[in-house]
Protein backbone atom coordinates (compact mmCIF):
# COMPACT_ATOMS: atom_id res chain seq x y z
CA UNK A 1 0.00 0.00 0.00
CA UNK A 2 1.72 2.96 -1.08
CA UNK A 3 0.57 6.62 0.68
CA UNK A 4 -0.09 9.78 -1.24
CA UNK A 5 0.99 13.05 -0.50
CA UNK A 6 -1.92 15.23 -1.10
CA UNK A 7 -0.79 19.13 -2.04
CA UNK A 8 -2.39 21.83 -0.17
CA UNK A 9 -3.49 24.35 -3.11
CA UNK A 10 -6.44 26.43 -3.69
CA UNK A 11 -8.55 23.24 -4.54
CA UNK A 12 -7.52 21.18 -1.98
CA UNK A 13 -9.33 24.27 0.51
CA UNK A 14 -12.41 24.72 -2.12
CA UNK A 15 -13.04 21.18 -1.67
CA UNK A 16 -12.43 20.86 2.07
CA UNK A 17 -14.47 24.53 2.51
CA UNK A 18 -17.41 22.67 0.32
CA UNK A 19 -17.14 19.48 2.52
CA UNK A 20 -17.62 21.34 5.72
CA UNK A 21 -20.55 23.42 4.38
CA UNK A 22 -22.48 20.70 3.12
CA UNK A 23 -21.78 18.49 6.97
CA UNK A 24 -22.93 21.76 8.46
CA UNK A 25 -26.07 21.49 6.47
CA UNK A 26 -26.59 18.16 7.11
CA UNK A 27 -26.12 18.44 10.88
CA UNK A 28 -28.21 21.57 10.38
CA UNK A 29 -31.63 19.97 9.27
CA UNK A 30 -30.87 16.55 10.86
CA UNK A 31 -31.47 19.02 13.99
CA UNK A 32 -34.43 20.71 12.64
CA UNK A 33 -36.14 17.13 11.50
CA UNK A 34 -35.60 15.78 14.58
CA UNK A 35 -36.88 18.85 16.68
CA UNK A 36 -40.21 18.27 14.01
CA UNK A 37 -40.34 14.60 14.87
CA UNK A 38 -39.99 15.11 18.55
CA UNK A 39 -42.71 17.68 18.50
CA UNK A 40 -45.32 15.68 16.37
CA UNK A 41 -44.92 12.55 17.73
CA UNK A 42 -43.94 12.94 21.56
CA UNK A 43 -44.97 16.41 21.85
CA UNK A 44 -41.87 17.39 23.22
CA UNK A 45 -40.57 21.13 23.56
CA UNK A 46 -36.86 20.75 21.63
CA UNK A 47 -35.31 24.04 22.90
CA UNK A 48 -32.11 22.61 23.02
CA UNK A 49 -31.73 21.66 19.47
CA UNK A 50 -33.37 24.34 18.24
CA UNK A 51 -30.61 26.77 20.12
CA UNK A 52 -27.82 24.43 18.28
CA UNK A 53 -29.35 25.53 15.20
CA UNK A 54 -29.52 29.18 15.94
CA UNK A 55 -26.52 29.01 17.68
CA UNK A 56 -24.16 27.77 14.90
CA UNK A 57 -26.25 29.99 11.96
CA UNK A 58 -25.13 32.78 14.50
CA UNK A 59 -21.24 31.67 14.96
CA UNK A 60 -20.61 31.40 11.30
CA UNK A 61 -22.33 34.55 10.38
CA UNK A 62 -20.14 36.45 12.93
CA UNK A 63 -17.70 35.26 11.98
CA UNK A 64 -18.20 36.20 8.27
CA UNK A 65 -19.19 39.53 9.44
CA UNK A 66 -15.86 40.04 11.12
CA UNK A 67 -14.51 38.75 7.86
CA UNK A 68 -15.97 41.60 5.94
CA UNK A 69 -17.46 39.37 3.50
CA UNK A 70 -21.21 39.69 4.50
CA UNK A 71 -22.99 41.89 1.33
CA UNK A 72 -25.38 44.69 2.35
CA UNK A 73 -28.13 42.71 0.73
CA UNK A 74 -27.51 40.24 2.40
CA UNK A 75 -27.72 41.56 5.58
CA UNK A 76 -31.10 43.02 4.87
CA UNK A 77 -32.50 39.45 3.86
CA UNK A 78 -31.53 37.70 6.57
CA UNK A 79 -33.13 40.73 8.62
CA UNK A 80 -36.35 40.39 6.47
CA UNK A 81 -36.54 36.74 6.98
CA UNK A 82 -35.90 37.15 10.67
CA UNK A 83 -38.67 39.50 11.20
CA UNK A 84 -40.99 37.35 8.62
CA UNK A 85 -40.20 34.55 11.41
CA UNK A 86 -40.81 36.26 14.60
CA UNK A 87 -44.12 37.38 12.77
CA UNK A 88 -45.31 34.36 12.06
CA UNK A 89 -44.23 32.47 14.95
CA UNK A 90 -46.37 35.10 17.35
CA UNK A 91 -49.63 34.53 14.74
CA UNK A 92 -48.80 30.72 15.28
CA UNK A 93 -48.73 31.01 19.23
CA UNK A 94 -51.78 33.65 19.39
CA UNK A 95 -53.57 30.96 17.05
CA UNK A 96 -52.29 27.87 18.81
CA UNK A 97 -53.11 28.71 22.30
CA UNK A 98 -56.29 29.41 21.83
Amino acid sequence: MTETTVVRDERTQAVENSSYRLAYLVVSFGLLASVVYRSLVFGQASWDLIGLVVLGGLVATVYQGSKGILSRRWVLIALAAAVVAAALAAILATVLSR
